[in-house]
């Protein structure tokens, strides 16, 4: 009997200690609290599309010099990975730049999700790729710009696609640049191109990327 009275106490004594203890670590788990380790790294979205759509378009060019003449007959050189002629009849030779800027960033123009930087829309209004002999042959795109009006594809390809009974075709330099683009179901938006007159921007909501277009109608 004299062993049980003192073995209570000692019982006792013990919970009062420890009970802090687990109270403390019970709360931390529930409320999510981080490990002595540090705070739980927050899962970043992806560098570029994953539904973000940028809050403006891009901002002109520095203004660039001219390219000098081409004396020696060969043509001049755009921004896409196969030999394609431009509006203005002259053919074009395939030149590669590497857009990925940083890594996971797609290898085609595309918009920052952080910064909502336009890279690779820094070729100026002198980039002969986006001439046109008769801009606005089709007259403007009369419908919403900006990323308050996302459009969905409703079929076609890259020399004629259209929604809500509007048609666009992309600029042969950029055809490299939306070969994964769904024509039936990506979700779109178009945003006005400030340096190359007759030539919008559709930006693919789904990848990040975005291409040049002319409207056709």
């Amino acid at each position: 009997m004299k062993k049980l009275t003192v073995l209570i106490p000692s019982l006792a004594a013990l919970l009062f200690l420890c009970g802090p203890a687990y109270s403390q670590q019970h709360g931390n788990e529930q409320h999510g609290a981080a490990p002595k380790g540090g705070a739980p790294s927050r899962p970043a979205g992806p560098p570029a599309g994953g539904g973000h759509i940028p809050a403006h378009g891009p901002a002109p060019a520095p203004a660039r010099p001219a390219p000098a003449p081409n004396r020696g007959g060969a043509p001049a050189a755009n921004r896409g990975g196969a030999p394609t002629e431009n509006r203005g009849g002259a053919p074009a030779l395939a030149q590669h730049r590497n857009f990925a800027e940083q890594p996971g960033h797609p290898n085609a123009p595309h918009v920052d999700a952080k910064t909502d930087r336009w890279v690779g829309h820094d070729t100026g209004k002198n980039d002969a790729s986006y001439h046109l002999d008769h801009p606005w042959e089709h007259g403007h795109f009369p419908g919403a710009f900006g990323a308050s009006h996302v459009y969905r594809l409703a079929g076609g390809n890259r020399e004629r696609f259209g929604f809500d009974g509007f048609f666009f075709s992309v600029a042969p330099a950029d055809y490299d640049y939306c070969g994964d683009w769904n024509w039936g179901s990506d979700d779109i938006v178009i945003y006005a191109d400030p340096d190359h007159i007759g030539w919008y921007l559709a930006y693919n909501v789904r990848l990040g990327t975005y291409v040049h277009v002319e409207f056709l109608g």
